[in-house]
């Protein structure tokens, strides 16, 4: 009988807790509003620049892993370059065609041509990013 009664208080216990559901896409269970990323250097911050740091310079750590700088770097005078890496990925580094829009890739690419020591100043447009944006081909 005693094990009947504790059970069931710890159920009328739990109740209050079920209230409030958990979401499988938040860390914490809590919901609210997704900030956009409205400009280039938006996206850097909060997509970026885990990875290649704040001021552009990459990484490596004791493993020999590294991440390259976007400072100083010639192969980003060709615009298409940043623009595939960021929609294919390569190596270590991931894709993002399936998470940032045409225009989060384009204002992301024009950010870095033009900071942390870039002077490119050619515009990648949104339509350029489309254009070069992979399409998935389902086989039949």
């Amino acid at each position: 009988m005693m094990r009947f009664v504790l059970l069931s208080a710890g159920m009328l216990l739990t109740f209050p807790l079920m209230s409030h559901a958990a979401h499988a896409d938040t860390a914490s269970g809590e919901t609210g509003k997704v900030e956009v990323m409205q400009t280039g250097e938006a996206v850097y911050h909060h997509v970026c620049q885990s990875c290649h740091m704040p001021d552009g310079k990459g990484a490596r750590n004791t493993a020999g892993a590294g991440f390259p700088a976007l400072a100083n770097n010639a192969r980003l005078q060709d615009s298409g370059y940043p623009v595939y890496m960021i929609l294919n990925g390569r190596g270590g580094m991931p894709w993002f065609s399936g998470i940032l829009t045409d225009k989060q890739v384009a204002d992301v690419v024009n950010y870095v041509r033009r900071h942390f020591g870039n002077h490119w100043t050619d515009t990648v447009s949104p339509q350029t990013v489309e254009e070069l944006r992979p399409t998935v081909k389902l086989e039949e």
